[in-house]
């Protein structure tokens, strides 16, 4: 069984790109395979032009951040910094200035005495995040870092590290399932799956312009609308969608074959993301609304309603905004569905 396959990734000085992707799509793999800790069947893994491929993991020059942290219990939060160091056997004037200096960064320097044990999960993350850059790693790699984490503390250690990753400049290489994360910290993101990356961009790329429908589930939520391709109108594009027809002056079509479009009669699939489907009353739709639809479900969370709206035979997410201004709408009222035509996106083929 083949874990990764056809990979090719070139990740620029300073830049932290992201692997994401659902279970056994084979990120952790790919990065076990940067760090040493798996050897490819075949091809390269160049860091500063040196192929690195069959080079014990402690001779690449890498620092790595894992899931469990892997503190060592018995020591002080000041040795577990040092050990690195102490491995490369370096004078004992440097390791105790430059372990001084990391621990100084990280705030972790009133509690250098204490054992990981007697510290937060947070603090703890912060240890091993201090004893992988203290060596000035080439490239640092993280697995899953935070996800032991509480989701405020999450929030607030994934917006640390992007902020100690960017002051260092260290190349960096990250991996998670989280999708909220990784737009969060990266620079590019490469989903992957089945062993293959899918699409490589930055977060905005791919949540714009998402090259399959699995891209643009797993990069946050979609709505998959069907319609019918009516052919180009100049630049845009005109479909036809619950007995009407809508013109997309922006329509980013994206098919199974580089190049080639749709032809008219072509069933295609609508990417509509939640945010740009807009609501109002059925007995006010005013112009532009596609069709009547009901409020099956309202989860309100005070700056954002998310709601789930019949129309037709498909629910739609609708992600409405500061709802106190444009009102809320209960469950069981009909209303006028409205898309931001502009942000719509169009699948053809294999990826429709």
């Amino acid at each position: 069984m083949t874990a990764v396959d056809d990979f090719n990734l070139e990740i620029e000085d300073g830049e932290l790109v992201t692997l994401l992707g659902p279970s056994g799509c084979g990120k952790t793999t790919t990065l076990r395979m940067v760090a040493g800790f798996e050897f490819p069947t075949s091809g390269s893994i160049l860091i500063g032009g040196k192929d690195v491929a069959r080079v014990p993991p402690n001779k690449r020059g890498l620092s790595m951040v894992f899931q469990s942290y892997a503190l060592f219990p018995h020591l002080s939060i000041y040795e577990n910094v040092a050990y690195g160091l102490r491995v490369q056997r370096l004078p004992k004037a440097e390791i105790a200035e430059r372990t001084a200096e990391v621990l100084d960064l990280m705030q972790l320097t009133s509690m250098a005495k204490r054992h990981p044990s007697q510290v937060s999960g947070g603090q703890q993350q912060r240890i091993a995040l201090a004893r992988a850059i203290v060596i000035e790693p080439k490239v640092l790699l993280f697995d899953e870092p935070l996800s032991n984490l509480d989701a405020k503390l999450r929030e607030y250690m994934r917006d640390e590290l992007r902020k100690l990753q960017k002051r260092l400049g260290i190349t960096s290489l990250y991996v998670t399932h989280d999708q909220d994360e990784a737009m969060a910290i990266s620079d590019r993101v490469v989903i992957m799956e089945g062993g293959k990356i899918r699409q490589t961009g930055t977060p905005r790329q791919i949540y714009e312009h998402p090259r399959s429908k699995f891209v643009a589930n797993f990069m946050g939520k979609a709505n998959l609308v069907p319609a019918l391709f009516e052919g180009r109108e100049g630049d845009g594009a005109v479909v036809s969608l619950w007995g009407g027809k809508v013109f997309l002056s922006r329509p980013d079509i994206q098919s199974r074959d580089a190049g080639s479009e749709p032809a008219a009669g072509d069933t295609v699939s609508l990417v509509v993301r939640p945010e740009a489907v807009r609501l109002t009353p059925a007995t006010d739709a005013g112009p532009g609304s596609l069709i009547a639809g009901t409020v099956v479900r309202l989860t309100y969370f005070g700056g954002v309603a998310l709601y789930e709206v019949m129309a037709g035979d498909r629910t739609l997410i609708v992600e409405s905004h500061n709802p106190q201004a444009t009102g809320v709408f209960e469950e069981g009222m009909t209303v006028g569905i409205h898309f931001d035509l502009d942000s719509v996106r169009i699948l053809h083929g294999a990826e429709c």
